[in-house]
C-alpha cells in the first residue's frame, strides 16, 4: 500500500513540477473528449428534433397523397394552359373505408380555393375541405377563444373557416380574427378558429407534411364540395395550369402502433388497383421513416464518434513522444532510483501514474469542454446567427440541437484513460530498462 502511494505521490509531483509541459501534452485528449461529447450531443439532438416532427404528424398516421404524375411536367412545357387530372378519387377513399376496417379514423382532405384574401391583403390559396376527425389525427390545437370544425358544419355545410398561425398573423396582426369573414376565391367564410402554432415547417414533419401547416385554412369538407370545384387553379407570369384532384390526401390512424405497417401494405395493395402505373399516389407511412431516422442517426453518430476519437490517438501519440523525451531527461534520476533499490516494475508504476494522471486530467476537462460546447451550441449559436452582420453575409436557415448523452461522456473518458496508459507503456518499460550504472553516468 505504501509503495502504491509513494509511486502516486511521486508521479504526481512530477507532473505538477511541469505544469505547462503537462497542460499541453494532455491538450489532444481533452479536444479528442470534447469533440466526441459534441458530434454525439449534436447528433442525437437532430435525432431528437426529427423524431419529435415526425411522432407530431401522429406516428399511427398513414398518409395517402395525390401527386402531380411525372408526364405531367412535359404536358406543361407544351402547352400554356392546361388542366391535368390525376390523384385520389372517390373509389379509392370508398376501398380504403371498405377494407380497413381496422382503422380508428379515416379523414379526406380536399384542397380548393387559388386565392385567400382579407381587404387588400392576399395571398395564394392553401385552403383545405376536411371533418373534424383531422385536428387528432394531425394532433392541432386551437387557440382560446375559437374552437376546431364540428359534425353540425358539415350537416349544415357552413361556410366557417379554421385558419393558421401563420395566415391570422399576416391579416389580423392587430386584432382577434375570430368572427371576421375572409374570402376564398369569390366565396366569404367565417373564421371561427385560429390553429395554434406547429413546428413542422423546417424539420421532418414539414417534409412529410409538404407544407407549412401554420399557413393553412380548414373549411367543412362538405361545404368545399359544394362551393368548389375539384379544379384548383394556379396563375403564373400570364398563364395558368390547372389541377383536377378530387382528394388531396387521405389520412389513416390505426388504433395501436402495432397495427400501422400491416396496414400500410394493405393499403399500398388496395391503391395498386387503379394508380399501379400512373404514379400520380404516393403512400407515406411515418413509423417507417422513424425507424429510419434512428437507424441512420445511429450509423452517423458512430462515424461522427470516429472522426473525433482521432484526435484522442493524436492525443496518446503526443503523450508517448513527451514521455520518451522525458525516459532521456530523466536518465539520472532512473539511475539513482535503480541504486537505491528501486526495481523496473516501480520504474513503470512511476512513469504509468504519470501518463494515467495526464489522460485522466485531460478527460475531465474535455468532458467540462464539451459539454460547454454543446450548450453553446443550442443557445448561443443561434442567436449569433440572428445578427445582422452574419444574415447580410450568408443567407442562413440552420438549426441545430444539442442533447448530451451519459453514454458518451463515460465511453469517451475511459477511452481517454485508457490511451493515456496504453501510450505510456512503451516509454515506461523504456525508462525500467535503463542500466543502473549508465545512468548514473549520464550528464
Amino acid at each position: 500500500m505504501n509503495f502504491l502511494l509513494e509511486t502516486f505521490r511521486l508521479g504526481l509531483n512530477n507532473l505538477r513540477l511541469h505544469m505547462l509541459r503537462s497542460t499541453l501534452t494532455s491538450l489532444g485528449i481533452i479536444l479528442g473528449v470534447a469533440a466526441v461529447i459534441l458530434m454525439v450531443a449534436i447528433g442525437e439532438g437532430n435525432k431528437n428534433a426529427a423524431i419529435r416532427d415526425i411522432q407530431a404528424l401522429g406516428a399511427r398516421n398513414i398518409i395517402i397523397r395525390s401527386q402531380r404524375p411525372p408526364e405531367s411536367s412535359q404536358i406543361g412545357t407544351e402547352r400554356r394552359t392546361f388542366v391535368m387530372k390525376f390523384g385520389l378519387e372517390d373509389s379509392d377513399l370508398n376501398r380504403i373505408q371498405s377494407f380497413v376496417t381496422n382503422a380508428a379514423s379515416i379523414v379526406p382532405v380536399k384542397a380548393i380555393g387559388s386565392e385567400i384574401s382579407f381587404g387588400a391583403r392576399r395571398t395564394t390559396s392553401q385552403t383545405f375541405g376536411t371533418i373534424p376527425a383531422l385536428q387528432e389525427a394531425l394532433n392541432l390545437s386551437v387557440e382560446e377563444g375559437g374552437r376546431y370544425l364540428v359534425d353540425q358544419d358539415l350537416e349544415q355545410r357552413s361556410r366557417v373557416a379554421v385558419i393558421g398561425t401563420a395566415v391570422a398573423e399576416q391579416f389580423f396582426p392587430l386584432h382577434t380574427p375570430i368572427g371576421k369573414q375572409i374570402r376564398i376565391d369569390d366565396r366569404v367564410l367565417t373564421v371561427v378558429g385560429v390553429l395554434k402554432p406547429v413546428g413542422l415547417s423546417g424539420g421532418a414533419g414539414g417534409a412529410l407534411v409538404g407544407r407549412d401547416l401554420n399557413l393553412d385554412v380548414h373549411v367543412p369538407l362538405t361545404t368545399a364540395e359544394m362551393e368548389f370545384s375539384d379544379v384548383v387553379v394556379r396563375r403564373n407570369s400570364g398563364s395558368f395550369s390547372g389541377e383536377e384532384v378530387r382528394y388531396s390526401e387521405i389520412y389513416v390512424t390505426t388504433d395501436a402502433a402495432a397495427d400501422v405497417l400491416p396496414t400500410a401494405d394493405r393499403i399500398r395493395r388496395l391503391i395498386a388497383v387503379e394508380h399501379e402505373d400512373r404514379g400520380d399516389v404516393t403512400i407515406i407511412v411515418p413509423w417507417e421513416l422513424l425507424e429510419n431516422v434512428k437507424r441512420t442517426t445511429f450509423a452517423m453518430n458512430i462515424l461522427l464518434t470516429a472522426i473525433a476519437a482521432i484526435s484522442l490517438l493524436v492525443g496518446g501519440i503526443g503523450i508517448m513522444n513527451i514521455m520518451l523525451a522525458s525516459v532521456i531527461e530523466r536518465t539520472r534520476e532512473i539511475g539513482i532510483r535503480r541504486a537505491m533499490g528501486a526495481t523496473r516494475r516501480h520504474i513503470v508504476a512511476q512513469f504509468l501514474v504519470e501518463t494515467g494522471a495526464l489522460s485522466a486530467v485531460g478527460g475531465v476537462l474535455g468532458i467540462l469542454l464539451g459539454v460547454s460546447l454543446s450548450i453553446a451550441v443550442s443557445h448561443v449559436l443561434p442567436w449569433v446567427l440572428e445578427l445582422g452582420s452574419i444574415k447580410r453575409l450568408m443567407d442562413v436557415n440552420i438549426s441545430f440541437e444539442a442533447q448530451i448523452t451519459g453514454w458518451s461522456i463515460i465511453v469517451s473518458f475511459l477511452v481517454a484513460s485508457m490511451t493515456g496508459v496504453v501510450f505510456g507503456i512503451y516509454p515506461a518499460l523504456m525508462a525500467s530498462r535503463q542500466d543502473p550504472i549508465e545512468a548514473l553516468r549520464h550528464e
